[in-house]
């Protein structure tokens, strides 16, 4: 060691006589290192161990102090890899910092921007700056903090005399132990700037370059562990989100499959946001020209406003994601103007809830709302690392509200076709028979009024009057029937055999599993029932038919069969459209409640028809239902 390293570190003794400064902790450690290095050598070979030593310009052997400087960082590094979690390791590296360099206090702030700092770590503090619950130290600027936010603290600062110190003397705070200077180290993760560290003793005033330089290298350690842990931490939250995102996914389509209105769709996907993600504030715009209209919200805090009606262009950061079809993010300034833009008095409120906030596009369909917005309060949230998630939210919004739609589109397309096949009976069977009325009639009426009166054949004609009467009373009221069945307040199997019964048929019924169906369910089995057994009627050439319903706790099953003449014999004529529409209603009746409908040929001769729905529609239906209520 030099004379001036000599000096230096003389000039920097502590008070006490208890505390030693770097240079003399170096030399003792090293020291001691190397005569133990010394001794194990001998072991080995006495002769070499002393021609090692021995100088030269050929030496192997470091200078003492550098030597202690590779064993600091070595176990600094050490220390770091023992940890994932952030406080906790930077605790543990700065009591090992202090430990090995003979510095008695510490303490890291980090920082991401202008007055947003933190004390994670600390060591040794001396009384005047632990008191006020640790506000002292969280709470207010300093000397170093200003230069670290203006870019003026690059490198380590050799002793900063420190703000907080002198206020403690000021304003008699307590014991400062002698502390009044302090070095600065930033901390860095790549090219970011995340935070300081601050190192002192009692009496110090002064690091030398070499010092600095070490507790420089210590920095670069510790701003890697930093980011790692950063990166460590981010796929931990990222895992976790996807992991929310899959559980939100699952309980939108159970809880939304098979509706067919937008409102308690809308509805359901922002309570389900709140309830898998906490988000605070979770809102779907609908555009309509230039206009912004709120169609459904889901507020956590009532001190939030959300704007019911704006223009695109007062909509701000919501109308530049429209516009651009992209997510825009928002800081917390620019959430506050919407979503703290003044309460119903009349009162603006406080803006300093909101963190930040997103605004997404709902990616595709015609469905009428355009845009998902989420406000949240913490600042670690809606990054860039949640942007994947808040996309693939809004897919799956998106998506359940576009099948809503489309099962909308589908009831109403069997409602047109419900009507279409009323009309085509009314035409084959009511209509005809009125017709034969109106003819008979005139006939009558001829007779009755001719120059020679036919008094029997008016009779006669009367008398066909009286049964094409009958007939279209039946054939009416048996369309009437098939519309709402009074017998199905009887039951589902009572109201099919008596109206199998009603087509001429005689019907035998089995029952396994008692449980009452909900109307929409009881309803669509009602009508497959209907079709089949009016093409058992038709169609089979048989006069017997059977029925069965099978309940279990996973699925409904309706099969009607018969033993006539079977299926025909081309496939194509029972898949044509033309002649098999009343297959294909039975279908779509099944496939909107997520079941299926099986056109089977039985060895024994006849046909079969089954209905499998799941159970999972019976619950799907009993939301719906209470939603519409």
């Amino acid at each position: 060691m030099t004379s001036s390293d000599k000096g230096a570190l003389q000039s920097g003794e502590v008070r006490h006589g208890s505390s030693h400064n770097i240079g003399d902790a170096i030399d003792a450690a090293c020291h001691s290192e190397c005569e133990a290095a010394i001794t194990a050598a001998r072991h080995e070979d006495k002769k070499c161990a002393e021609a090692a030593l021995a100088p030269g310009p050929s030496s192997l052997i470091m200078p003492k102090h550098r030597v202690h400087e590779m064993v600091l960082l070595k176990t600094i590094a050490e220390t770091l890899n023992q940890s994932h979690e952030l406080s906790s390791m930077l605790h543990s590296v700065l009591e090992k910092l202090l430990e090995l360099t003979g510095l008695t206090t510490g303490w890291i702030f980090l920082s991401e921007r202008y007055m947003d700092f933190c004390c994670v770590a600390e060591q040794n503090l001396p009384p005047a700056l632990t008191g006020n619950n640790g506000k002292r130290m969280n709470l207010g600027s300093c000397w170093c903090l200003d230069r670290y936010w203006d870019g003026r603290l690059v490198n380590a600062i050799n002793i900063l005399n420190c703000k907080r110190l002198e206020d403690a003397v000021t304003f008699r705070w307590g014991d400062t132990q002698g502390i009044t200077h302090h070095a600065t180290v930033p901390l860095r993760t790549g090219k970011e700037l995340v935070g300081l560290l601050n190192v002192a003793a009692p009496g110090k005033v002064h690091f030398t370059d070499e010092e600095l330089a070490l507790l420089q290298s210590v920095a670069f350690q510790m701003g890697s562990a930093i980011e790692r842990i950063y990166l460590y931490a981010a796929e931990q939250r990222r895992a976790e989100m996807f992991a929310r995102l899959d559980e939100f996914s699952r309980a939108l389509t159970g809880r939304t499959g098979g509706c067919s209105d937008l409102v308690p769709v809308a509805k359901a996907a922002l309570h389900l946001i709140g309830e898998h993600f906490h988000w605070p504030i979770a809102a779907l715009y609908e555009q309509t020209d230039n206009k912004l209209s709120l169609r459904s919200a889901q507020i956590a805090d009532d001190s939030f406003d959300l704007p019911e009606r704006m223009t695109i262009d007062d909509a701000a950061w919501i109308g530049e994601a429209i516009t651009t079809r992209r997510l825009r993010s928002a800081s917390a300034e620019e959430a506050a103007l919407l979503f703290n833009a003044g309460s119903r008095e009349g009162r603006r409120r406080s803006a300093s809830k909101i963190a930040n906030a997103v605004a997404v596009p709902l990616p595709f369909g015609d469905t009428g709302y355009s845009v998902l917005v989420i406000g949240s309060t913490k600042r670690d949230e809606l990054n860039v690392e949640d942007r994947p998630i808040l996309e693939a939210l809004a897919e799956h919004i998106a998506g359940a509200l576009e099948s809503t739609l489309l099962a909308d589109h589908r009831k109403e397309l069997t409602r047109i076709e419900e009507r279409n096949r009323l009309a085509r009976d009314l035409h084959d069977s009511v209509s005809q028979l009125l017709f034969s009325l109106s003819m008979t009639s005139r006939g009558v009426e001829s007779l009755l009024t001719g120059p020679a009166p036919d008094t029997e054949a008016a009779l006669e004609a009367v008398r066909d009057l009286q049964s094409l009467s009958q007939s279209a009373l039946k054939e009416m009221r048996s369309l009437i029937l098939q519309l709402r069945p009074a017998e199905l307040q009887a039951g589902l199997v009572t109201a099919l055999r008596e109206y199998g019964e009603r087509l001429g048929l005689q019907i035998a019924t089995r029952v396994d599993g008692v449980r009452g169906l909900p109307r929409p369910l009881e309803d669509a089995l009602w009508r497959i029932g209907q079709e089949a057994l009016n093409n058992v009627s038709k169609h089979a050439g048989t006069s017997s038919a059977e029925i069965m319903l099978t309940i279990t706790s996973l699925e409904v099953t309706l099969r009607i069969a018969d033993k006539g003449q079977g299926l025909p014999d081309s496939s194509s004529k029972l898949h044509n459209p033309t002649t098999s529409i009343g297959l294909s209603t039975m279908r779509e009746r099944a496939e909107a409640l997520g079941g299926t409908v099986s056109i089977i040929r039985r060895r024994s001769g006849g046909t079969a028809v089954e209905a499998i729905i799941p159970m999972r529609a019976v619950n799907q239906v009993d939301g719906n239902e209470g939603n519409e209520r």
